[in-house]
Order: C-alpha cells, then structure tokens, then sequence
C-alpha cells in the first residue's frame, strides 16, 4: 500500500518549514508503526506552477494526501496520524 503526500509551498516560508517538520515527526511514528505501508513525498513549489500559485497563494503551506487536500497553514499533527492511520485501516481492510 501507498499513501502519496504533496506539500505545496514556497521557499523561505516558515510556516512551510515547519510544515516539513511536522510531517516527518509524524511519518516516524506512522511507518514505526505501520511497516509495511510505504509513503511517498512531493514538494511543489507555488512559484514553479501558476495554478498553484493562483489557488493557494494564501494557504501555504498545503498538504495533500492521495491528491486531496488535508490540511494548509499550520499541520495539525494528531490529525494528520489519524488520517493516516484510518487509511491504512480501510486498506487492510479490504
């Protein structure tokens, strides 16, 4: 099983840094827990693409997990572990 996580954001903002922070604290514990689920990471970068640019410019930074968005400004890190716990959990399920 994959989960795809993007962060889109810029360079130079803080708020983005600790957004990176804040997903890598997280992805420890999750894949600690959670082996044999692999997590893949995009960054993009508001600046590189216009539509990103356009949409989001006042939400950065912005994570999306399998394409959808989860979360931008500040990375609320109890609820990202839930979403990724409950992903895994409809997977193994299945």
């Amino acid at each position: 099983m994959n989960i795809e996580l993007t962060l889109i954001g810029k360079p130079g903002c803080h708020l983005c840094e600790d957004a990176e922070l804040a997903i890598d604290r997280v992805l420890a514990v999750f894949l600690a827990a959670n082996p044999s689920v692999a997590v893949s990471i995009a960054q993009q970068n508001i600046l590189d693409y216009a539509e990103l640019a356009a949409r989001y410019s006042e939400e950065i930074p912005v994570l999306l997990i399998n394409g959808k968005v989860h979360n931008y400004w500040r990375i609320d890190e109890e609820r990202f572990a839930r979403a990724l716990t409950e992903i895994a959990a409809e997977v193994s399920n299945e």
